[in-house]
């Protein structure tokens, strides 16, 4: 198995989902030319295009919104919001509809959708940038939440996460990006019902 760190084991689960269901779409801020802040999305914008790896203004709120239309059209996207402390600007959108679209519809529909953003304090990083309220999603019906400990079940449960029908929260501590680990080559996916019936618990890495 290769060593990798954390974000290059969630680029390498991007590109593998994108390349496995052409219905996955990657958009955010400057994630496309740039490849992102952290690089997890670098090198999609030249395999897939303009099309389907999306650089969005700087509005969470749109690109929240943005996901909940593309998911109930049919695509599959997986929208990233830079630092978690900027999601505030998305949070009805989240909240208050992502998280609602089966039950306000009865079952008939869901939005399979994922939302990465990298969270976490003790870095010392300007205002915004090191919040913590990966909280308020644990508390939300409706959502699922993944917030990875090691490169391996980074690249399993972003798998699952695209994978799965519902909307799933998908957070990456800031202290652990750079940390290596092993991670197992080609198609990986950590099932949610799997990771929580392992035990997955500790203080970076949750599935709820």
């Amino acid at each position: 198995m290769a060593e990798l760190t954390l974000f290059e084991a969630v680029n390498q689960a991007l590109t593998l989902e994108m390349a496995r269901d052409n219905r996955v779409l990657v958009f955010g801020e400057d994630v496309g030319r740039s490849g992102g802040v952290f690089r997890a999305t670098d090198g999609l914008f030249a395999k897939h295009g303009a099309d389907r790896v999306i650089d969005t203004p700087l509005s969470e709120g749109v690109i929240a919104g943005a996901a909940i239309g593309l998911a109930l059209a049919g695509w599959v996207p997986v929208a990233e919001i830079q630092f978690l402390g900027f999601v505030h600007n998305g949070f009805n959108q989240v909240v208050d509809q992502l998280a609602r679209v089966r039950y306000r519809s009865a079952g008939r529909f869901s939005a399979q959708v994922t939302i990465r953003a990298p969270y976490g304090g003790g870095v010392r990083a300007p205002e915004l940038h090191d919040d913590s309220p990966e909280a308020y999603y644990v508390h939300t019906p409706g959502i699922k939440v993944a917030i990875p400990s090691t490169p391996a079940d980074a690249k399993g449960l972003l798998a699952a996460a695209i994978r799965d029908p519902d909307p799933v929260v998908f957070f990456e501590h800031k202290s652990l990006l750079a940390n290596k680990g092993e991670v197992p080559e080609g198609e990986h996916v950590e099932p949610v019902l799997r990771a929580l019936s392992a035990g997955i618990g500790t203080p970076h890495e949750l599935v709820v």
